[in-house]
C-alpha cells in the first residue's frame, strides 16, 4: 500500500445512491459541475462503456490495477463502483486531494461497511434528485400526497351530540355509586316503645333495645342504683400499741 496520506476531509466525502442503469447519467452530471477540476474516474473492471461516453479533457479513466502504477494526484475522485477489497478503495483515496464521490448501487451496500470501518467514520449518503432507488422514489411520492381533509362538526352538532370522554361514567355506574353511598347512610329509626309484659312477666318492646335490661314497667333506668346484694362486712380491729401489750403481759 502506498505511503501517501488521505487528504480528503470527511465533509468532502460523499456516497450517491444510484441504480446501475443511471450511473452514466449521474457521472456526466457530476463532471459538468466541476469542469475546472482534474477528475479521476475509477472502475474495478471494464472501462469501455465509460470511455465511449466520457470525452471531457479534464477526466482520467483508470481501473484499480492501472491506478496502482500511477503517481499523479487529482482534485476529485469518482468511484463508478466499489472494488472487491477495502484496501483497493483506500488506494483510490490516496490519489484525490479535494473531494471523493461513490456511485453506489443497492447491491454494493455490503462493500461499503468494511471501508467505513477502516476509515473509522460513516460516509455521508446524499441522494441526488432523479437518481433515487425505485423504493426511495415511491416513498418520496407517498410523502408528497395531499393530506386527507376531514369535515369538522359545527357548533350546533357538537352541542347536539357531545363527545363522551373516556373518564365519563355511564348512568349504570352512577346508579351503583349512589346505591353504595346510600348503603352507609344513617337511617332514621322509629322510637322504641314499651308494650307491656308477656305471660312470663318479661317486658316487651316494639324493637330491639337495651331497654330490656330496664325495670319491667317500662320506665327509664336510673343513672345509678345501689347494689341489691351487699357483700359480707369485715370488721378490722385497731392494733394496740406494742408497749401496752408488753405491760399487760
Amino acid at each position: 500500500m502506498s505511503a501517501k496520506q488521505i487528504s480528503i476531509k470527511h465533509n468532502k466525502h460523499r456516497v450517491h445512491p444510484c441504480p446501475s442503469d443511471k450511473k452514466l447519467s449521474l457521472l456526466n452530471l457530476l463532471i459538468s459541475k466541476y469542469t475546472n477540476k482534474q477528475i479521476l474516474i475509477v472502475r474495478a473492471n471494464s472501462l469501455d462503456v465509460i470511455k465511449e461516453t466520457i470525452t471531457a479533457q479534464n477526466v482520467t479513466i483508470l481501473n484499480d490495477v492501472e491506478l496502482q502504477n500511477s503517481t499523479q494526484d487529482y482534485d476529485i475522485l469518482i468511484s463508478f463502483d466499489l472494488p472487491a477489497t477495502p484496501a483497493l478503495y483506500i488506494n483510490r483515496l490516496f490519489c484525490a486531494t479535494e473531494m471523493a464521490f461513490i456511485l453506489l448501487d443497492a447491491k454494493e451496500q455490503n462493500k461499503l461497511y468494511p471501508i467505513e470501518t477502516i476509515l473509522k467514520r460513516v460516509i455521508k449518503q446524499e441522494i441526488i434528485e432523479g437518481f433515487e432507488y425505485e423504493d426511495d422514489l415511491k416513498l418520496t411520492i407517498a410523502q408528497e400526497k395531499p393530506k386527507r381533509e376531514y369535515a369538522f362538526k359545527t357548533d350546533t352538532e357538537d352541542k347536539a351530540k357531545p363527545d363522551k370522554k373516556p373518564y365519563d361514567k355511564s348512568k349504570k355506574d352512577s346508579f351503583k355509586s349512589n346505591d353504595k353511598s346510600k348503603k352507609w347512610d344513617k337511617k332514621d329509626k322509629a322510637p322504641n316503645k314499651f308494650l307491656g309484659k308477656d305471660e312470663n312477666g318479661k317486658a316487651l318492646f316494639s324493637g330491639k333495645s337495651g331497654d330490656r335490661n330496664h325495670r319491667y314497667d317500662g320506665t327509664p333506668k336510673d343513672k345509678y342504683s345501689a347494689p341489691k346484694k351487699v357483700g359480707r362486712k369485715i370488721s378490722i380491729k385497731a392494733l394496740k400499741p406494742k408497749e401496752e401489750s408488753d405491760s399487760n403481759s
